[in-house]
């Protein structure tokens, strides 16, 4: 068995990747799916959908690397997190479209959650309460979905993020199961004892019956056996998507860091065998488990990263794709005074306001397309570089680097602007897959297809490195006029 096989279930498309021992990506196949708006501030997947893509993919990778299921020793699940899926166990039907983690119709449900067991959510699940994670959600399904609580109560009904999701297709409804990284970002985990907390499942109204039974995320789970071309392949690795990333990114030590620049932005420190609690607002999440051995990280997140770009692409239409971005921006010289808050979703770390909204200022008449994309650039380094000033607070350190990886760190113009904010070397790595990596990387361990952590660290190359070239001075002018527009979008929303 020559090849390890991962399924990268992102926001907006569904990825397959082939590896090889090398850590090479051999082939991949991608396939967009439908985004769902039935409101302002709705969000929802069909869940057939996500799974149908996501089979997709895996048999166009395997076709495209001419090899068939025989030929690999494992597959890796990675997923977009916190989306939010309920089904019939006896049917296997969704009972509703998968909620997604950018939906906001919970927001006034978790104020009041808020109000009164904040602390002691933060405490137990190392998360600020929010919309963007599941618990809300469930409940929301739960009480809007005609029968969905009586059944939920009867058993009759099963909750998933979407590896639960994929794990139960892929295996014909015989396993429904999650791993640590995701059970960790539903709100409902608690992330000290490693396990689902009635406490919380009483604050939510949430039967425990619905949930998935907890997994570690290197393990030979099962094998597929509901599609011909990929039965009898091990799933053995599961991950929620910045979790692998880290993984991927060779981020085994305490204090090693990394970024990912997709849909959203999301910014993980690996800070070892146990949780630490935020004083600056980043999430404490659990890392992943490999054995009896369970690893920690900080995490801040940024809502609208890549998405802002695609929202230049299908909002406004002054792109035709979003890879025209960075000839647009090159356009012009600077941002022409411009600054572009993209909270579309409210903002995350650190300010972990539902309220905010977006907010674009400093137009003038000679403000063009070129200075509003360039503005929309420029907000994913200055939402990363908020990221980084919290990491850097709470771990009482300075960072040296910062490796990142994900589809925009293709965009130089980002990634120098990055380090000119920074004032440290951006250091892109040469797999810009590292989410799909480390989810491969997880199954590989398990399978026995590599060793060790320590024969995964020697994969890691870096592409290029970007250093500083701004004055200090300029790039701190920069930031505080970015602080400024931020508080020109927050608690916009709140009524």
């Amino acid at each position: 068995m020559s090849y390890v096989l991962a399924f990268d279930q992102g926001t907006t498309s569904s990825r397959s990747i082939i590896f090889d021992h090398a850590g090479e990506i051999v082939s991949l196949a991608q396939s967009e799916f439908r985004q769902i708006y039935p409101r302002s501030g709705w969000v929802e997947h069909d869940p057939g959908e996500l799974f149908d893509s996501q089979v997709k993919t895996a048999i166009d990778a395997i076709q495209k690397a001419r090899v068939v299921a025989g030929d690999i020793a494992a597959v890796g699940i990675t997923n977009q997190r916190e989306t939010t899926v309920v089904w019939d166990r006896k049917t296997g039907e969704p009972i509703h479209n998968a909620i997604v983690w950018q939906d906001r119709r919970t927001s006034e449900f978790c104020d009041r959650i808020r109000n009164d067991h904040g602390e002691l959510i933060r405490e137990k699940t190392g998360l600020e309460v929010d919309a963007y994670f599941s618990a809300s959600k469930i409940r929301w399904l739960l009480d809007n979905v005609p029968d969905a609580r009586a059944k939920a109560e009867n058993g009759d009904l099963a909750f998933g993020t979407i590896d639960t999701w994929l794990v139960w297709k892929l295996t014909n409804g015989k396993l429904h199961l999650t791993d640590v990284s995701n059970a960790s970002r539903t709100m409902l985990f608690n992330i000290n004892t490693l396990e689902w907390d009635d406490e919380l499942l009483n604050i939510f109204d949430i039967p425990h019956m619905l949930l998935p039974r907890v997994s570690s995320s290197s393990e030979v789970y099962c094998e597929i056996e509901s599609r011909a071309e990929l039965n009898g392949i091990k799933i053995a690795g599961i991950a929620g998507d910045q979790q692998a990333a880290l993984f991927g990114q060779g981020c085994f030590e305490a204090g090693s860091t990394k970024s990912t620049y997709g849909t959203g932005c999301f910014m993980l420190q690996n800070v070892g065998t146990s949780p630490v609690a935020s004083k600056n607002r980043l999430l404490s999440t659990v890392g992943w488990k490999i054995g009896n051995k369970t690893e920690y990280a900080l995490e801040g997140s940024v809502f609208i990263g890549g998405a802002v770009i695609q929202w230049l692409r299908d909002a406004l239409g002054i792109i035709e794709k979003s890879a025209d971005v960075e000839k647009l921006v090159s356009s012009v010289q600077d941002n022409g005074g411009v600054f572009f808050v993209p909270a579309f979703a409210g903002l995350g770390t650190p300010h972990w306001d539902q309220d905010a909204r977006g907010t674009i200022i400093g137009l003038t008449r000679g403000t063009g397309k070129a200075h509003i994309a360039r503005a929309a650039l420029e907000s994913i380094a200055f939402q990363t570089a908020d990221l980084l000033a919290a990491i850097n607070a709470d771990s009482q350190s300075t960072l040296k680097e910062l490796r990142v990886d994900g589809g925009a760190t293709r965009n130089e113009l980002l990634l120098q602007f990055q380090a000119d904010i920074l004032q440290i070397p951006v250091v892109r790595s040469k797999i810009a897959e590292t989410t799909a990596l480390g989810a491969a990387y997880l199954a590989g361990l398990a399978s026995g297809f590599w060793s060790s952590k320590s024969e995964l660290a020697e994969h890691w190359q870096a592409d290029k490195i970007f250093n500083p070239q701004m004055p200090s001075s300029q790039a701190k002018k920069f930031v505080e006029r970015w602080h400024e527009a931020v508080q020109r979008s927050l608690h916009w929303d709140a009524r």
